[in-house]
């Protein structure tokens, strides 16, 4: 009979307690948590890797790791990993496709009502002992307005889903790889170039990927030909967003807002945003589109289970790379 095969498994960032059970309950698995000394020598023994976005895995850190043979990212984005690297050492590199996708539609249209109907701003108003009247703080209701969803993918559409249905609004999508019946049997106006639906929507809202194609996206000249009151919302990745040029325009008045749940530079702290923090239409939260109790329990004991797919040679789902 045949020895079993005994895997090490390094999990690099904090994951939900759901996951962490499921992991070390798998026989044959030896688990290294992130509050493990032993996790900064993972390049020597590691047969897989679970990674959420706060660690960065490198070509250099592939070129180390003898045995490493899969990473499994939760959640859809993977700016923070070399698949090209990981391409060139063999190393197969998945994430948790569609899994996040409720959680991160629920916090864009939450962020854009929060903003549009001046939530924030007059809770603090009322917190720092101001007599609110309320004839004063009129706000904007998104019932019928135009949103424009950047991003095609499983995100957008459950955004442009979620604004139809709850608020009868009118969907305007751009994606230039979206295959023509991406969003079939779904009311939208899809347009075949980004500014024409930055000229004519009241909300943008961003669901697309950090790649080079997309970094910038959202720029000086982008933002000059949206409405006087339009909202930006960004719940994608920092760096589609020129920061420096978002500033200007909240600082000149030529946008209704921003919503942001996304920088680049993460968590956004008031020593490095502060500046954009002195805007009464500006919202800011720390990357939490997934950070649901369910949906983190959810996409965890995804992670553990592609892992286990691809270490014990099963077929697995999200694959990259």
């Amino acid at each position: 009979m045949g020895s079993i095969q005994q895997f090490k498994i390094y999990v690099l960032d904090p994951f939900h307690q759901d996951a962490i059970d499921l992991v070390q309950s798998l026989p044959h698995v030896q688990v290294i948590l992130p509050d493990d000394p032993q996790k900064t020598y993972w390049h020597a023994d590691a047969d897989g890797i679970m990674i959420r976005s706060d660690s960065r895995l490198t070509e250099e850190d592939f070129a180390k790791a003898a045995c490493l043979r899969a990473v499994v990212k939760q959640g859809v984005g993977v700016d923070n990993i070399d698949l090209a690297g990981a391409k060139k050492h063999g190393i197969a590199v998945h994430n948790t496709p569609a899994l996040n996708s409720e959680s991160v539609a629920e916090l864009s249209m939450a962020l854009t009502l929060t903003l549009s109907r001046r939530v924030s701003e007059i809770d603090r108003a009322v917190r720092s002992g101001q007599r609110v009247v309320r004839s004063t703080m009129l706000s904007t209701s998104m019932f019928r307005k135009r949103v424009g969803v950047v991003g095609m993918g499983n995100i957008g559409k459950i955004v442009a889903q979620k604004w139809i249905g709850a608020f009868e609004c009118e969907i305007v999508a751009y994606d230039p790889y979206a295959p023509a019946d991406a969003w079939k049997g779904l009311n939208h106006i899809r347009v075949d170039a980004l500014d024409k639906l930055l000229k004519d929507v009241d909300v943008v809202t961003l669901h697309v990927p950090l790649l080079e194609s997309t970094r910038g996206l959202i720029s000086d000249h982008e933002l000059s030909i949206m409405k006087d009151n339009a909202i930006l919302v960004n719940c994608a990745r920092g760096g589609v967003v020129d920061e420096k040029a978002l500033l200007r325009a909240l600082d000149e008045k030529k946008m209704g807002g921003a919503a942001l749940d996304v920088m680049e530079i993460e968590p956004p702290t008031l020593d490095v945003y502060g500046e954009f923090l002195k805007h009464e239409n500006v919202i800011m939260t720390p990357h939490i589109g997934g950070s649901t109790k369910e949906n983190q329990s959810r996409t965890g004991r995804a992670v553990v289970e592609t892992l286990m797919d691809v270490l014990e040679g099963r077929e697995a789902g999200g694959k990259l790379v």
